[in-house]
């Protein structure tokens, strides 16, 4: 409860900064929110509470976040970093974190892997080219994949993915280890 005290009593000197130091009277942010002079001067003395249904107008009127009003503490950086680690020549960076299932991978693949390797397991595999042209080996069809341009396929056949020698590949893939599909076909509601 301590904490919760002091950033209440710090708010309204937050309150009196934010207004002077972008040039504001009280009476022109009393007609920008509907408060009372009287009541935002209480605000700023901290001799009012503040309240969401205070604060709200008022962080709309300095056209900032609650929380720059409220000071709320930080949080810390909500996005998850992803590690890269290399495998077989590629930069490979895990996009899903549980083992098993259905697994997502952002792949670069270096301009130099332009020599099929055949390669057979169980899976069902689905690419999704970002960028570059990606040359696909499946079974006898050879293909070359642009930015994109989609392929799926059951990996029990033989193939391979790399350059097509005109630079870097970068793909999306997902890869079900037990041959589960990725999608799901959807048909056109039958007409009564």
């Amino acid at each position: 409860m301590d904490k919760i005290a002091q950033a209440l009593s710090e708010v309204g000197p937050r309150l009196k900064r934010l207004r002077t130091q972008r040039d504001i009277t009280l009476a022109a942010l009393s007609e920008a929110t509907g408060i009372s002079k009287s009541t935002l001067s209480r605000l700023e003395s901290g001799q009012r509470k503040p309240s969401l249904e205070l604060l709200f107008p008022i962080a709309q009127a300095h056209q900032v976040p609650l929380d720059e009003l409220v000071g709320t503490p930080e949080v810390g950086d909500p996005r998850i970093r992803l590690t890269p680690r290399s495998a077989h020549g590629r930069i490979v960076v895990p996009l899903t974190r549980q083992p098993g299932g259905i697994t997502a991978w952002k792949i670069l693949v270096p301009a130099d892997q332009t020599e099929p390797e055949l390669r057979v397991h169980d899976g069902y595999e689905w690419i999704y080219v970002l960028s570059g042209r990606l040359r696909l080996v499946l079974a006898d069809h050879d293909l070359v994949l642009a930015a994109g341009q989609v392929a799926e396929f059951d990996t029990r056949l033989p193939h391979w993915f790399g350059s097509a020698g005109s630079g870097a590949v970068e793909i999306l893939s997902l890869f079900g280890p037990q041959g589960e599909r990725m999608h799901v076909r959807a048909q056109p509601r039958a007409k009564s």
